[in-house]
């Protein structure tokens, strides 16, 4: 396995394609209410990008059709938006996004409420945002990757809830995928050892029920399988010396 080290050079434009994809966020997040359809969010998103000058990372990713994953209640991840799924006062909806800058990708997911909420579905949506937390607590240079992974299962199971195992995190750079693979759940082996100048995509999905899900018949939308509601956090991290530093937060 080889996991990319990042040059300085690298790094920097890791950070301009990460501070982009935060900005991106922040105004898709901005528009969720009630009575929009996904599909306006992938406009919206599609045109923000656009003006910065970057590329979705999505957009024909192996054939995704779209520039943001929207990702509705029981939908875990891959949502694909569509103009006859409207958004309902009490939804909680997962914005997946990434984007190209100068050849370099950013990832990051956040999830948020349309309209009033349940807490139980606010609390979904905390726990799985702390969770994310508690693993990079580890992402330092030294450390070993199952410590991400175990970190993020033992808080998430704590509170009553699953990690998905399905779907896992991953190396980013130049290619939206690369190594290493980053489950959100323990492992047998410790994974590779963290390096300075590693680029990594940490992002719990977490369920409400189990953590068994399947794909609907788009062979993209990934649902729990018992129908419980699904949340998912994710952002960009450098390892450094010291705390990793997070490229997809804005600042």
């Amino acid at each position: 396995m080889s996991i990319s080290i990042k040059s300085e050079k690298e790094i920097e434009l890791m950070r301009e394609s990460g501070r982009i994809l935060a900005n991106v966020l922040e105004e898709v997040m901005g528009m969720i209410k009630p009575g929009i359809s996904t599909l306006d969010i992938d406009k919206k998103c599609a045109e923000i990008i656009k003006g910065y000058d970057c590329i979705p990372s999505f957009l024909n990713y192996n054939g995704y059709p779209a520039s943001i994953c929207v990702s509705v209640n029981s939908e875990v991840v891959h949502g694909i938006p569509n103009k006859n799924r409207i958004l309902r006062d009490g939804d909680i909806v997962s914005l997946d996004c990434g984007v190209i800058y100068q050849g370099f990708h950013s990832d990051a997911a956040r999830t948020v409420a349309v309209g009033e909420i349940s807490k139980d579905a606010r609390r979904l949506i905390e726990v799985t945002e702390q969770s994310f937390y508690e693993g990079i607590k580890f992402a330092k240079e030294g450390h070993h990757l199952h410590e991400i992974s175990e970190a993020i299962q033992k808080y998430v199971e704590s509170h009553g809830y699953s990690v998905v195992r399905d779907l896992v995190g991953h190396g980013i750079g130049r290619n939206l995928h690369e190594e290493p693979q980053i489950p959100n759940f323990s492992q047998k082996r410790r994974g590779p050892r963290l390096e300075v100048g590693m680029t990594l995509a940490i992002e719990p999905m977490v369920n409400a029920g189990r953590y068994d899900v399947y794909w609907e018949d788009d062979d993209w939308t990934v649902v729990s399988d018992d129908g419980s509601l699904s949340s998912h956090y994710e952002n960009t991290i450098l390892i450094t010396k010291g705390e990793p530093e997070l490229l997809t937060i804005r600042r």
